[in-house]
């Protein structure tokens, strides 16, 4: 795996490489223009064992799209059909459940009340966000002649939003133990855990995508 290539470009190139960045806190969203060099100094890991895991999971089956492929309507039905929809799902079903884990174990473990006002506080954010992008920003690009000054303000104000999102997100994991429960968890507990290492997974996912193949292509002299 190439030390100068970026971490957004191998992901672009290896969807599957996703999870090796995630698991040792890389952005590869907001942050993607890094290289896997820079990417490794900045977090004081190993560049090889991360190269290394790289190629191992480059191995894997890739999707069978590329979305660098796929028109600009068709990537904004994606978007909306597979990231959107899920998140439109997960958000409500995770509220009861962070509330009930927080209000159970919260005197023992004070960082779940934490968890739970950050969690809060990121499905509003992320409700706003999905709105303005399907009620403004997707109708602006895909018409046949978008507006360029409200297209740029509205890319930058998505771009700021993506930021919120992973800040927040990079708080849930911190405050989670990088998704991991303690001996004592409880069915639930471990069960927030895991849909919330779930939620993430999805997010980046959805965020990498619109940075990096979408909003490219409304950005001159650039292009997934």
């Amino acid at each position: 795996m190439d030390l100068t290539t970026t971490v957004s470009r191998i992901v672009l190139d290896h969807p599957e490489c996703a999870a090796v960045f995630q698991d040792r806190h890389i952005d590869f969203c907001c942050s993607g223009g890094m290289t896997l060099a820079e990417a490794c100094a900045k977090r004081g890991i190993n560049s090889r064992e991360v190269g290394a895991a790289l190629e191992k999971a480059a191995m894997l089956p890739a999707p069978s799209e590329d979305p660098r492929a796929l028109s600009t309507a068709e990537l904004v039905s994606f978007i909306v059909s597979r990231h959107h929809t899920f998140l439109r799902d997960a958000l409500p079903f995770l509220v009861p459940l962070v509330a009930k884990v927080a209000g159970v174990h919260g005197d023992h473990e004070p960082r779940l009340r934490k968890l739970q006002a950050e969690f809060f506080e990121l499905r509003e954010l992320l409700d706003l966000h999905l709105d303005q992008e399907e009620q403004t920003l997707f109708r602006e690009v895909v018409t046949e002649a978008p507006d360029p000054e409200r297209l740029r303000s509205e890319l930058a104000g998505i771009r700021e939003e993506h930021r919120e999102v992973g800040a927040a997100l990079h708080r849930i994991r911190a405050l989670s133990d990088d998704y991991t429960p303690p001996p004592w968890a409880c069915t639930s507990y471990r069960r927030l855990l895991v849909e919330l290492r779930h939620l993430e997974d999805d997010v980046l996912r959805h965020v990498h995508l619109e940075n990096e193949v979408l909003f490219p292509r409304f950005i001159p002299g650039r292009r997934p």
